[in-house]
C-alpha cells in the first residue's frame, strides 16, 4: 500500500525557475501572515471603548490580556514592550497549527526552515530586549558570571537553545501530520478524525511552549539589573 505522506511542506513545490522554488512553506507562511495581518486590521478598525463592544473586540481583548498576563507572570515585569513580539510568535505558531484542519494547507511550522527562523528570532530578540534593560556592559557582564571561565559554557548555551528550539517544534509538529497521513491510509476515518483533534491540541501546546520558553529566556536576560536594584532597595529599607 503506498502511503503519501509529505514529511515537510518543503517537499511541496509549487513553482520553480532554475534554484528558485516556491514551495508550500513559502506560500503558507505567507498566507498565516496575510489572514493574521487582515483580521487584525478588521477587528482594531473599529474599536470601542463603551461598555457595548463587538463580539470581535471581546475575543481579541481576550486574548491579548492572556498574553500580557503570561508574560507579567513569567517575567515578573511589565508585559508591554515584550507583547509585540512575543504574541506575535504565539498567534503565527496558533494559527498555523490550527488551519491544519484546512484541506491541502501545510502547517509552516512543520518546516524546519520555519522553526529555524522563528528561533532566530528570538535568538536575536534575547541579547536586543537584554541590552535596552540592562546597557551593554551589564548584558555582556551575566556571560563571564559566575566566573569568567564560564564564558564558553554560556556562548554554547545560547545557540544550543535556539537549536532546541526550532527542532523541538519542527519536530512535534511534523510528527504529528506524519501520524495522520499513516493512519489516514490504514485505519477507519473516525480514528484519524480523533488524532486530528488531538494534533490540534498539541499545536496549540506547542505554539505555547515555543512563546513561553521564549519570553522565559528574555526575562533571563532582563532580570539581572532588576534584581540588583531591588537588593540596593532592600539594603536601603534596612
Amino acid at each position: 500500500m503506498n502511503v503519501d505522506v509529505n514529511l515537510t511542506p518543503d517537499s511541496i513545490v509549487f513553482w520553480q525557475w532554475g534554484f528558485v522554488k516556491l514551495n508550500a512553506t513559502i506560500v503558507f507562511t505567507w498566507a498565516v501572515m496575510l489572514i493574521l495581518v487582515i483580521v487584525s486590521i478588521l477587528i482594531t478598525r473599529n474599536l470601542s471603548t463603551g461598555q457595548r463592544i463587538s463580539r470581535w473586540q471581546n475575543m481579541l481583548e481576550t486574548i491579548v490580556s492572556a498574553i500580557r498576563k503570561q508574560i507579567a507572570d513569567m517575567t515578573q515585569q511589565k508585559p508591554d514592550q515584550y507583547i509585540a513580539f512575543l504574541g506575535t510568535l504565539f498567534l503565527f505558531i496558533s494559527v498555523s497549527n490550527l488551519l491544519a484542519v484546512v484541506p491541502y494547507f501545510e502547517s509552516p511550522a512543520g518546516s524546519l526552515s520555519t522553526t529555524a527562523a522563528l528561533a532566530a528570532c528570538v535568538f536575536f530578540a534575547v541579547p536586543i530586549f537584554g541590552i535596552l534593560k540592562q546597557g551593554l556592559p551589564g548584558y555582556l557582564k551575566q556571560y563571564i558570571e559566575p566566573s569568567p571561565l564560564m564564558l564558553p559554557f554560556n556562548i554554547i548555551g545560547e545557540f544550543s537553545r535556539t537549536l532546541a528550539l526550532a527542532v523541538r517544534l519542527f519536530g512535534n509538529v511534523m510528527s504529528g501530520s506524519l501520524i495522520i497521513g499513516v493512519l489516514l491510509a490504514l485505519a477507519p476515518l473516525f480514528v484519524p478524525v480523533i488524532l486530528q483533534v488531538l494534533e490540534l491540541l498539541i499545536g496549540q501546546i506547542q505554539a505555547y511552549i515555543f512563546a513561553a520558553l521564549a519570553t522565559i529566556y528574555i526575562a533571563s536576560a532582563t532580570r539581572a539589573r532588576q534584581q540588583k536594584e531591588e537588593k540596593i532597595r532592600q539594603r536601603g529599607e534596612s
